[in-house]
């Protein structure tokens, strides 16, 4: 009896399409984890789903609209076939809530990062009811108590592990405060935990995530944590290669997380630190509590801490009241800085935030000052590329590329590297000789020459 049970349970298959953000492929995971509790199996091949996941970001353009999208895709895949319970997650979930069902009444389910917990029995009340539902309450607390009893199975090499989520600096772009909630952070304890996990499944590196990571900080009873502990707590676990964390604000960047780039050995030297603009006027417009001295002077004891620390950030362009002097101001900061890899787009409002209703700057001009960041950008990318050309660099093989005698892996710079390797050495750091590179990759072999100097 027990046994017809458990085959009819594994019966049914879930699908998750994950947009947007690295939180989000770790929720999409954990969702995965938690509706097998309830007999779901994940599936790749979407069209054997019984239940479809979009789970949504709200940072990018058209956000809204890329939901609805896909709405339309899945309906015209199963025209034909039993629909599949619909879940819309993630932000434009929290930010839409009801109004989603309202506008598409192909959509069952609407649920919010924070309730994630509650999507097992969201599940099991519409298969009994057939009734729409939405959660969107904001219970970051509930949510991590049930899904730190949900053991972490996954077992890729380099692993996400959320530790904290929200932000309380309200930037007036930012959307993140009202789809995430306010600061909240993990148990310290359970936090490692999870990594010990991970790193059984077979992970050797580790990303610790947070809207604002570097504010993490956990307080029990006498003793308070801070994200610098949990990397030397990290540190001694002998079987984890590398350490990373994003993202980060320049005002929660401590000198104790800095000293971590001297004290540790496994904290990559990368950092992604995120400026939005190069102009003091700007940033006060922004709300970014932070100015272009203060961010000069953490870039400043960073490289002074360890000098192979590179950079990478983020670039909003055409903020609204943004001159053609501000943008400037973000050029000479860029060509100052020469970050190696970087994010830059057109401001686009999202609806909530303060800045949703400021007059946008002409598209034309927006266009331009985008093309001429975005070529400064990727023009020192790929000469940083291009000067690892007949270099020796290690490292972290990820995976063997499908199809292909090729595998694939990164540099501690988070430069996607493919090469021709020998077998079996997934999971491990190997020493690559590079033979070419473009704007975004690097190419070689493992094959090491002599006279060939080390990166």
């Amino acid at each position: 009896m027990e046994l017809k049970k458990k085959t009819k349970l594994i019966s049914k298959k879930v699908f998750i399409k994950t947009f947007g953000c690295q939180m989000n492929e770790y929720d999409s995971n954990r969702i995965y984890q938690s509706v097998s509790k309830i007999g779901y199996e994940k599936t790749e091949t979407f069209e054997k789903a019984n239940c479809y996941i979009i789970n949504t970001c709200h940072i990018r353009d058209k956000a809204k609209e890329k939901v609805y999208h896909e709405i339309g895709r899945v309906k015209k895949n199963f025209k034909l076939k039993k629909k599949p319970i619909v879940i819309v997650a993630g932000c434009v979930a929290q930010a839409e809530n009801k109004e989603m069902i309202k506008r598409e009444p192909y959509i069952d389910i609407v649920i919010g990062p924070q309730s994630y917990h509650k999507i097992n029995s969201s599940i099991l009340n519409h298969i009994k009811n057939k009734k729409k539902e939405e959660q969107t309450d904001f219970d970051t607390m509930s949510k991590f108590n049930y899904f730190d009893k949900i053991r972490n199975n996954n077992s890729k090499i380099s692993a996400f592990l959320t530790i904290q989520e929200g932000c309380d600096k309200f930037c007036k772009f930012c959307v993140v405060p009202y789809t995430r909630g306010p600061e909240y952070s993990r148990s310290f304890h359970i936090i490692l935990e999870e990594a010990r996990q991970l790193i059984k499944n077979g992970s050797k590196e580790i990303t610790l995530l947070g809207q604002n990571v570097n504010a993490y900080y956990y307080k029990e009873k006498n003793r308070s944590f801070k994200l610098s502990d949990l990397i030397m707590a990290l540190e001694d676990i002998p079987e984890l290669k590398r350490i990373r964390y994003t993202t980060s604000h320049p005002i929660d960047m401590t000198d104790d997380l800095i000293k971590c780039y001297e004290n540790s050995k496994k904290l990559v030297s990368f950092v992604h630190l995120p400026i939005q603009s190069g102009s003091n006027k700007v940033l006060k417009l922004m709300n970014r509590k932070h100015t272009v001295e203060y961010y000069l002077s953490v870039y400043e004891k960073l490289k002074k801490t360890n000098s192979k620390i590179e950079f990478s950030s983020d670039f909003i362009v055409a903020y609204p009241g943004e001159t053609d002097k501000d943008f400037y101001d973000t050029m000479e900061l860029v060509r100052k800085i020469n970050f190696i890899n970087s994010y830059s787009f057109i401001f686009s409002p999202r609806p909530g935030t303060l800045a949703s209703h400021l007059k946008l700057i002409d598209n034309n001009i927006a266009r331009k000052r985008l093309k001429l960041i975005q070529d400064e950008l990727f023009s020192y990318q790929s000469l940083k590329n291009k000067i690892m050309e007949n270099t020796v660099v290690d490292v972290l093989v990820e995976n063997k590329i499908r199809n292909q005698s090729k595998y694939f892996g990164r540099t501690e710079y988070m430069t996607a590297v493919i090469f021709d390797g020998e077998k079996n050495i997934e999971g491990k750091i190997v020493p690559v000789l590079i033979t070419s590179s473009n704007q975004n990759n690097l190419f070689g072999e493992t094959k090491l020459k002599k006279n060939i100097k080390a990166a």
